[in-house]
Parts: C-alpha cells; structure tokens; sequence
C-alpha cells in the first residue's frame, strides 16, 4: 500500500514538474535529510552545526527509526521495540553533539550468562580468574583457549576497526582523485604483517563456527559465542563471512571500552531523543508525520522532496536514510538512474528472519542454575542457547520454510539499571530471538509468530520455573511488522545483510560507497552504507565530510572557472 501511493505521488509530483508554476513550494532548505532515525538526526545536527538549513522528514509520528521508545503496554512501561543495545558511538560524536547535556546516559551492558537444561550455567565475568574458573566448569582446554581467542580478536579488530569509521575509496576506478584515496587505503594498512593479512582474510570468508571449533570444544562455549555471529542475520553459524559478523559487534565503543555495549537511559528513544534535541539546538528542523513520497530530480540533479501530504521542500542537497531499495526504486525512478546501479540495488540482499519479543513482567526471573539475586546476571546478555549444533539446526528449519522449533534468544532487562522503564518492582525484558523464514516478512503470519513467541517463553522457563506466571504483558514483532512500520525492509536490522559481498566499497552498490549516489546533490547514509549496521552514527557524520568536501570543491572550481584567462586555457 505504501508503495503503490508513494508511486501515485510521485507521477503527479512528475506532472507538476513539467509546468513549475503548478506546483506550490512551501518550504525551502539548504539540505532536506529523508528518514529521522539515528543516521539521519546525525547527520541533520552535523549539517546545522556547520550552518546550513536542514530539515529532517521523518515518516512517523517519532523520531527514532529502528531506535525508538515506545509504550505498547500502556504509560507505565518504556520498552525499546527493536534496537535495544547502544555500541559503536563514536566518542567524539556525543561530545561533538554535546548528547549528554540533552540527556544521553548509558549502563554498561554486564556479562555474558547462558542458563542450561541441564541445571548449570556458563558465565563470563569481567575478573579473568573468574572467567577461567566458570569456563574451566566445562572445559579447562576452553578457559586456557579463551585468552588467546580474544587477543586474536583484538588483533583483528585494531586493523579493521579503524576502517569502520572512514569512507571507503572507489576502488577500480582510474580517476586520480580515486587513485590518490586508494593510495591512503594502502598507507592505513602498512602496519599488517603476513600473519595479519592471512587472518583478516579468515575472519571475513570464514563462518563463526570455523573460528569457535579453532579454539573450544565444549557445546557450552560454542553455543554461546556463536549468536554473535548470526544474530541479526540470515545465515547460520556455519555460514560463510558470519565470524565477520561477531567482529562487527566485538569492536563496538562505549564509554571508551572496546567491544563494550550498553543500555541508554529512557531506551534507545533516549538516544534518538537526545539527537534530536542536538539537532534542533544547532538550527535544523525535524519534522515528524513527514513522509517522503518523491526525490525530486531535474537533468541528473536533486531539487528537493515532495511529501506525502503533498508539500514540497526544494533543496540542492538531499540526504536519504532509508534502505536503499525503498530511496532509488520508490522514492526515485529507477529509470532515472545507470543500469548498474539498479541492479545492485536491486539485487541487495535484505532477509531476515528474526523476532523481536518484549514482555513486562512483575518480578525478575528467578533462574535454577542461579538462584541468588545478581547483578551481573541480570544487568548482562542473558542467552539460550545450548550448542553451536542446535543454533544451525534452527537456522536450517527456517531455510526449509518451518520457524524454529528450538528458537534461540539474546535477552536483556535494561529496567535493573533505569527506573524509568518500568514501576518499582516490575520490569521489562527485551527478548531478540531467531528464526523464522524469511518469508514472513511478506505477510503478518501472527498466529505462528504467536506459536513461536511460546516456544521461546517455554525456553525461559525451563531454567527459570515460574518465568511465565511473571509475563504481565507480551509484544511479538517479526519481520512484516518490521518491514511495513519501520522500514526494514525484509525484516533486516542491518538494511542489509553483513556479507562479504555487502561490505566496505561493495556497500550499497559498485562505485558509490562513498555516500554519494548517480544523482548530483543526492547523498545516502543509511545503516546500508559503510559503518553502518547497528546504533553507530558513523554514516550520518561522514556523509556530511563528504557533502562539505564536495562543497567546498565545488567553491574552488567556480574561483577558477572566473578567473582571467580561464577561457584561453579551456581552449
């Protein structure tokens, strides 16, 4: 349905084109930025600071995008509905927006604790000698292992870490400002050694359980480090490039801390609330019930946006946040853009086949292998799942078009550390789960997600008996409601799966990962871009070095084009 109106939009917007006069512009900007998620408020802050008129369109009735707060028990409860962790924010990013005066607190994210059938549990606490006391539980080769397992990780994650937070260069193009960037690229990696090189290109083909299975044999370590490698993800952990996906969590910044992850104040809505309030301190207005129906083009340039409602806003320079499918084959004309490009576009892979469940409960669970009450079990990762085996098997019934019978979960209760989620004594969970087929982002299936959402509470309470009589309330999210009311489309996190053939200078399409797009003015900076995948920020503020680059480009080339004797020298 939104797609079919957005089309209808756009032909007339097209109609109106053709005689100018008839089509009212209400509103004018220096930069229009599509899409009010976390990018996007990024970006639009960014672009204000530097003192430019931005106005930020925002389909919904609340900023946030995939990082939003929302209350679908009732005033009582703040649940975070899909993201629900904060990693990867740059430092530099919240004191250059200055988040925390406008209310950015994060919780450091404890330990990792995996509750087993069997009545025990693996726990990975911060104090070394506690790890390797609670690991050697099940293998004392694994608690030896586990030290040299995180130093190669880390080793990784100093090369490739870096990378995350620059444009990536137009590699294979001949053209010297391209040459000279590549160039750079090779000067960023003189540091790696043969071994380093060798293990990078491991870690990127290689799947999750190639890299665990080098290291562990217990199905309890296996199991547990091998969600990192699937979660969000359509692919299982004997998928290739899924260890990849593991890094990309495991180099993650909070509060400094390498790999760290933390739970913001107020949900993930307080970041996306705090970058809001940034953005309207430095000048931009951010516009909500704004939905975009069309980028507007003229001779291979951007001229602005027209809006659902039917108001248009002219700019010279539009920034689009939205999955790339939906910016260039429905908000543009596919047939306005190079063949290529297209086919890339078209051909991004986008599944997923994950469930988000959130529940609000009137007491903590109380868990068998762990009975005590615990800070670092309940502030951490809560996670189920009992081996590397059972995690593929679930992956390859949902392959197979059958949702998990045996579904494993990443499970929080931000609510130990924040007051604000929930009244004293209750609490909120937030339950990110997989799989169901990939499929299911084409139509609601709410009676099997309902199905599902009960095999994952069953899961819960076989290590915490009387979970389920807590369960006050339950919200049930899969990839159709994923899809349609937040625009992920497929159902995917990430706006695009973490593959090897979906990174770096392959992200979104050959020769544009530098977030500009075929469309002169029409810059993207989505979660489909270089740096994105997760709550990061790090597109939305490199799109705006590459919009005032090209700006100031731009300044030098007319200085010379006007200077004296230009004419003869073009002759």
């Amino acid at each position: 349905m939104r797609k079919s109106r957005r089309r209808r939009l756009a032909e007339e917007s097209a109609a109106d084109e053709a005689g100018k006069e008839g089509r009212p512009v209400t509103g004018q900007a220096d930069v229009v930025v599509v899409g009010g998620g976390h990018n996007g408020l990024v970006a639009a802050a960014y672009l204000a600071r530097a003192g430019l008129k931005t106005v930020v369109c925002e389909r919904r009735g609340v900023v946030g995008g995939a990082a939003v707060s929302e209350h679908p028990f009732g005033p009582d409860f703040t649940v975070t509905s899909l993201s629900y962790v904060v990693s990867l924010l740059p430092p530099d990013l919240v004191r250059d927006l200055r988040l925390e005066q406008h209310g950015y607190q994060v919780y450091p994210q404890g330990p990792y604790f995996a509750p087993r059938a069997d009545g025990r549990c693996l726990r990975l606490p911060d104090d070394p000698a506690q790890r390797q006391a609670e690991i050697a539980k099940f293998s004392a080769a694994d608690a030896d292992a586990y030290p040299r397992y995180e130093e190669h990780l880390a080793g990784i994650g100093r090369i490739l870490g870096p990378l995350l937070h620059q444009i990536p260069p137009r590699l294979g193009s001949r053209r010297p400002q391209d040459l000279v960037r590549q160039a750079r690229l090779l000067t960023r990696l003189r540091g790696v050694d043969e071994r380093g090189a060798v293990d990078v290109t491991r870690l990127l083909t290689g799947s999750i359980a190639d890299l665990l299975e080098d290291y562990f044999d217990s199905d309890a370590m296996r199991g547990l480090l091998s969600v990192s490698g699937v979660i969000g993800t359509w692919a299982g952990p004997r998928s290739a490039g899924t260890a990849y996906v593991m890094l990309h969590h495991h180099i993650g910044e909070t509060e400094g801390l390498s790999g760290a992850w933390g739970f913001p104040r107020g949900g993930m809505g307080g970041v996306t609330g705090a970058l809001a309030r940034a953005a309207r301190m430095f000048g931009a207005q951010v516009k909500t019930d704004a939905e975009v129906a069309q980028i507007r083009t003229r001779d291979g340039r951007v001229t602005g946006v027209t809006l659902a409602g039917g108001e248009s806003i002219d700019a010279p320079v539009v920034v689009t946040t939205a999955h790339p499918q939906i910016s260039f084959l429905q908000l543009l004309d596919p047939a306005d853009l190079p063949a290529g490009f297209v086919a890339d576009i078209r051909g991004w892979r986008s599944r997923s086949g994950t469930v988000k469940i959130n529940l609000a409960l009137d007491r903590l669970p109380a868990f068998a292998s762990h009975p005590e009450p615990d800070p670092s079990v309940y502030g951490g990762t809560i996670v189920l799942a009992e081996s590397l085996d059972d995690i593929e098997g679930a992956f390859q019934q949902a392959v197979s078009g059958t949702p998990a019978s045996l579904p494993f979960a990443d499970i929080c209760i931000p609510s130990v550390f924040d007051d604000s989620l929930a009244p004293a004594g209750k609490h909120i969970m937030s339950m990110f789960t997989q799989w169901v087929p990939c499929g299911y982002a084409d139509a609601p299936h709410d009676a099997e997600l309902q199905a599902y959402a009960d095999r994952v509470l069953t899961r819960v309470e076989k290590v915490a008996p009387g979970f389920t009589d807590s369960v006050l309330h339950r919200q049930v999210i899969g990839p159709h409601q994923m899809q349609e009311e937040y625009g992920l489309v497929g159902g995917n996190i990430f706006h695009g799966e973490l593959s090897l053939g979906q990174m770096f200078h392959a992200r979104p399409a050959a020769g544009y990962a530098d977030l500009r797009t075929p469309v002169h003015g029409l810059y993207q900076a989505g979660s489909a871009t270089h740096g994105g995948g997760g709550v990061t920020g790090i597109p939305g503020r490199n799109v705006v070095k590459q919009i005032l680059a090209d700006r100031r480009a731009e300044r030098w080339r007319r200085r010379v084009a006007g200077r004296p004797g230009k004419a003869a020298l073009k002759s």
